[in-house]
């Protein structure tokens, strides 16, 4: 499996990765070990997390998902075989957010003792903090890596220009750079990325890890009417793709995929993976089968013709 870099980091993947947040969430420890254990043993390697997992579903306290993490690394030894993505910066609680100086590095410690290991490789800003200078945060994160406490950075949620502006700060002052970003983008959700971010992305060669990579379920195909929207607790916010384009889109993933004998979950993968810029998608799953499912999009090499169905279908 060819894997890919992170940027300019030198850190290198495979080009799918774990989404944690279902950790401590819609799944318990012992599933949670299951699937890493199976992520793994698959040659999978990359794993993204948040120190706000899952505090929606604890009464506002976050952290179930690092911890666990953090437990599996311990049990199994596997660190050095694991790229380890979290992310700071959403609220948690008074006074914890934001990408402050003092936030920062109170909330690396509390992620590095949660994952139990002694450095984070990819420490990303969750949201752009308006309110903390770039300069500030910026030169934390550098002085971080430093200390060896984190060996690359990321971005999430940012808009293009305020990622432009960051990589300048980090140029101008000789900081540690962004070398990814984590935006929302699928074969549905296309305009907002390619119009705002991908320019800036290919120009200054920053790795893409996309979530909400399947569109919250809607791109497995399991969603075709609003009867199906009980199917699940995201099914209500699916409801919104239940429209002639989207159709559109399940009617070319249905004929990509039975195509290729995959599912249309791997299909909508392989087409993230396909494009330009884009370093892996980050996808969950709460089952071994259903990650069985997903992760073969890095075995299905889609052929331009498919790629043009997908993309034709899914034009904006």
């Amino acid at each position: 499996m060819e894997k890919r870099e992170l940027g300019k980091s030198g850190i290198k993947v495979a080009p799918f990765c774990f989404g944690g947040n279902v950790f401590g969430w819609t799944i318990d420890e012992p599933t949670s070990f299951k699937l890493l254990d199976a992520f793994i043993d698959s040659g999978l390697d990359f794993i993204d997390t948040a120190d706000v997992y899952s505090y929606w579903a604890h009464n506002g306290v976050g952290g179930q998902s690092e911890t666990i993490i953090g437990n599996w690394l311990k049990s199994r030894g596997k660190r050095n075989d694991v790229i380890i993505a979290t992310k700071v910066g959403k609220p948690m609680g008074e006074g914890k957010k934001g990408l402050s100086a003092k936030y920062i590095n109170q909330a690396v410690e509390d992620s590095l003792n949660r994952l139990q290991t002694d450095y984070i490789d990819l420490y990303q800003s969750h949201d752009d903090d308006q309110d903390t200078p770039l300069e500030e945060t910026l030169e934390t994160y550098d002085k971080l890596i430093k200390a060896g406490k984190v060996r690359a950075i990321g971005a999430s949620n940012f808009t293009g220009a305020r990622l432009q502006e960051a990589l300048k700060v980090s140029k101008d002052n000789g900081f540690a750079a962004y070398q990814t970003l984590q935006p929302e983008y699928n074969l549905y959700e296309r305009a907002g990325y390619e119009n705002d971010l991908e320019p800036v992305i290919l120009e200054n060669n920053i790795g893409v890890i996309t979530y909400f990579s399947l569109a919250s379920g809607f791109l497995t195909g399991k969603y075709r009417s609003e009867d199906d929207l009980n199917k699940s607790k995201r099914g209500a916010g699916i409801k919104k793709y239940l429209n002639d384009r989207g159709h559109s889109i399940l009617d070319a993933l249905d004929e990509v995929a039975s195509q290729y004998n995959a599912t249309q979950a791997a299909v909508s993968l392989a087409w993230l993976i396909a494009r330009p810029g884009i370093t892996a998608p980050i996808a969950s799953a709460t089952s071994v089968e259903q990650l069985s499912e997903i992760t073969k999009a890095v075995e299905l090499n889609l052929s331009q013709d498919a790629i043009e169905l997908l993309d034709k279908a899914s034009k904006y």
